[in-house]
């Protein structure tokens, strides 16, 4: 069974009590049960993580390329929009990256409105709250 990386960036670790007004009360584990009953119907596993730390995410991609991932969901959280390095490592590993957000950050402060991480994911699936990990997971299944 093929399996997609479910990767998640800084402050996803306080989902459910950070501002829940912008990204709602689940918690990421409930993403994650979301995710696993999906995962089965699609049949694909799915491995997901999360740390603050950037370089923690990097070094998750390119174990993505090595294990011969079918794909990468990546909320990189804040260094979506300063992290070159994540940036750099979407385009090396050849493995295709989904964006995801849980609000819509073109929305939002002026400074959420670039994207490192979009200048090399393959897609993007934002502001659906975590119904944006399930609609991103269906189209990483489907490559």
């Amino acid at each position: 069974m093929q399996t997609i990386f479910v990767l998640n960036g800084p402050n996803l670790n306080l989902l459910g009590t950070r501002e829940p007004e912008i990204y709602g009360s689940d918690t990421l584990d409930d993403i994650a049960r979301m995710l696993d009953e999906q995962a089965k119907k699609l049949g694909v596993t799915i491995d997901m993580r999360q740390t603050n730390h950037e370089g923690v995410l990097v070094d998750w991609l390119h174990e993505a390329r090595e294990v011969g991932a079918k794909a990468v969901l990546l909320n990189a959280g804040a260094y979506t929009h300063t992290s070159i390095a994540l940036l750099d490592a979407i385009k090396a590993i050849g493995v295709p990256v989904i964006e995801v957000h849980l609000s819509d950050p073109s929305q939002r402060e002026e400074f959420r409105h670039i994207s490192y991480v979009g200048m090399a994911a393959i897609d993007e699936v934002k502001g659906l709250g975590p119904r944006s990990y399930s609609v991103a997971l269906a189209k990483a299944a489907a490559l």
